[in-house]
């Protein structure tokens, strides 16, 4: 089982979040903050907790394969209901991975694996929202000295 611990900071107008890795914190904006925000929204990290997901299972399919990954970048779209619970309706994943001579076949199968069997994020929501994919293979312009960690960008339209 997988523990969270989500506190209310009054001070920051803020939440903050604690999971299984002692000193590891991820702030939570409080929605509606008069300071402005102070952290993700909720809606934004579940996003990129999809996009990370997913992210980290191609990595990992890609290194089994010996594909020469250098980089993953992952662009998460999120549609939202306009009304409460402003549930997920859609949410469009965007993958760029960049290598070294690179099967794209291989990334797009990494990414459909990752999507139908293994991300446990993808795999929560889908159902409830339409999950979709899209890849882009780019050759890299040097060799990597080891697979780049993948990055997350989230978008929300609510």
């Amino acid at each position: 089982m997988k523990t969270v611990t989500v506190a209310w900071q009054p001070e920051r107008e803020r939440f903050e979040a604690r999971g299984g890795h002692a000193g590891q914190l991820i702030h939570i904006n409080a929605p509606h903050a008069n300071g402005g925000p102070t952290g993700f929204s909720a809606s934004e990290l579940l996003l990129a907790g999809a996009g990370s997901c997913s992210a980290w299972d191609v990595v990992e399919i890609m290194h089994k394969q010996r594909q020469r990954v250098t980089a993953i970048d992952v662009v998460v779209d999120g549609r939202q209901m306009d009304t409460p619970p402003f549930a997920f309706t859609h949410v469009e994943l965007h993958y760029t991975v960049s290598g070294h001579h690179l099967n794209a076949g291989k990334v797009r199968r990494a990414v459909e694996l990752s999507k139908r069997k293994y991300c446990t994020v993808i795999g929560t929501i889908e159902g409830v929202a339409e999950v979709t994919c899209d890849v882009e293979v780019l050759e890299a312009e040097e060799p990597a000295a080891a697979v780049a960690e993948p990055t997350v960008a989230v978008r929300t339209t609510s």
